[in-house]
């Protein structure tokens, strides 16, 4: 989740909203890589999920990276809810669930060295402690009760929110992981062939990265349980977006359907203010209920701008929001997928012409299908696995035609960082699929068995 927003000033007139937007074109050469990814932690004796305080807790884990690596704190009304270092952030999920949002970095190379530090830093504090994380796209076994909710004023907002709208809101904030990369864009008319693509096979990574076959202990009939709860979280802040391949889309649609998104917060002085289903239209004319009289600064539209849940995204950058987290070597398989079909103009276009004959009710099928059967969903002849394979044969060349060297210059480029996915497409088999395959084969339906295997 996201940190609050600061500077900017007041907002005097209209077209600031998507002049925020638009300050985020950046020229090739100043294009940069950041990687977000969430795990789960738990005590490794008792399979429980992490408590926030206590010997063994979220607590004790960022306090031994703040005091063995050197790790700022963040705090909220006293208490430690994230840490910061060299441009990156360790911040906590809503149900303790541990992100690293990566600092903006210009390879895959550099990602993945900070991935790979990272998780060993996490791995030393966590084992001292009995403490375990797993990269999962949904919790397996525990259930709401059990997954308390962090002392973060944002969290609170949401979760009494999200029990009002939707069925499983407080089940994304509480029991589901990912992994994301953001990416920038030139010009207003390259974010929007960069999002169109990124909405359209958005569902090609859910099915590639689909690992939460199971929930609150039993197999639960998706390839992706956490893209099935997405579905159906919050229609006003979630989705596949059909407006975006509208003719005429830009900035300004996008702040259009910022604006008619409910309001969760300000945020001021350090405190939340409840603005839960306020319209921002009416902050900016001074008539926000929660805080009358007063009119946004340009940090409370960033804010708002978080807020927004579909598939991808856009602020001053694009996200992909579509992967389960998972396994060490995919967090670096899903910023190289992504990197290669948008950050190189043949193979972004090649992903284009791929998919830009699709109508909005293919669009959402696919996102459908691809939660369910993974690599095996099929849609109106459209075979998610050839598809699949296609799509990463573009992304290889759009590394290739990066041809950024790693070690030192021994490794030519970045496409030795999809061979996982390679594989997937090779066996057929996605993480879900192997996870599938042990429970009903070797573990013999005893899904305790995924502790010891699958965590890090």
């Amino acid at each position: 989740m996201s940190i609050p927003q600061s500077g900017g000033g007041p907002i005097e007139h209209h077209d600031q909203l998507a002049q925020l937007l638009s300050d985020g074109c950046k020229p090739k050469d100043q294009w940069r890589i950041g990687t977000e990814h969430e795990k789960f932690g738990y005590c490794q004796d008792t399979h429980q999920p992490l408590p926030y305080e206590g010997e063994r807790s979220i607590v004790a884990v960022l306090t031994g990276l703040k005091d063995r690596f050197g790790w700022a704190p963040i705090e909220e009304d006293g208490k430690l809810i994230g840490l910061k270092k060299d441009g990156a952030n360790v911040s906590l999920e809503p149900g303790g669930a541990l992100e690293l949002s990566g600092a903006p970095l210009e390879t895959i190379h550099q990602t993945c060295d900070e991935v790979n530090t990272h998780l060993a830093e996490v791995k030393e504090v966590s084992d001292e402690i009995g403490v375990k994380f797993i990269g999962l796209g949904a919790a397996p076994e525990w259930t709401h009760e059990e997954m308390p909710l962090m002392p973060k004023g944002r969290y609170k907002l949401m979760n009494n929110y999200m029990e009002k709208v939707g069925t499983m809101g407080t089940a994304m904030m509480r029991r589901t992981c990912t992994v994301q990369v953001n990416l920038d864009f030139a010009s207003e008319a390259d974010m929007v062939q960069k999002l169109r693509v990124s909405l359209a096979l958005q569902p090609v990574a859910a099915a590639l990265f689909a690992n939460s076959p199971f929930f609150e202990g039993k197999v639960n009939g998706h390839k992706s349980w956490r893209s099935r709860i997405w579905r159906d979280l919050d229609a006003d802040r979630t989705g596949m977006l059909p407006f975006v391949f509208e003719d005429g889309f830009g900035f300004e649609a996008w702040v259009q359907y910022v604006l008619d998104v409910p309001m969760y917060f300000v945020y001021r002085d350090g405190k939340y203010i409840d603005a839960l289903g306020m319209s921002f239209r009416d902050f900016l004319k001074g008539e926000l209920p929660a805080m009358p009289g007063e009119k946004p600064l340009l940090s409370d539209w960033a804010d708002h701008l978080t807020t927004m849940f579909p598939e991808a995204r856009i602020k001053q950058f694009i996200e992909q929001r579509g992967a389960d987290g998972g396994p060490w070597r995919r967090l670096c398989a899903l910023p190289a997928f992504w990197v290669g079909l948008l950050y190189d103009q043949e193979a972004l276009d090649a992903a284009w012409d791929l998919c830009k004959g699709w109508t909005a009710e293919q669009r959402e099928a696919l996102r459908v299908a691809a939660s369910v059967d993974g690599l095996q969903a099929k849609v109106d002849g459209i075979n998610m696995h050839d598809l699949a394979r296609e799509v990463v044969r573009i992304s290889e060349l759009g590394l290739k035609n990066r041809a950024m060297p790693g070690a030192g210059g021994l490794v030519p480029d970045e496409t030795h960082f999809l061979n996982a996915l390679k594989e997937s497409i090779e066996t057929g088999m996605t993480p879900a699929d192997e996870l599938l395959s042990k429970y009903h084969g070797e573990w013999g339906g005893d899904l305790s068995r995924i502790y010891s295997e699958y965590s890090y």
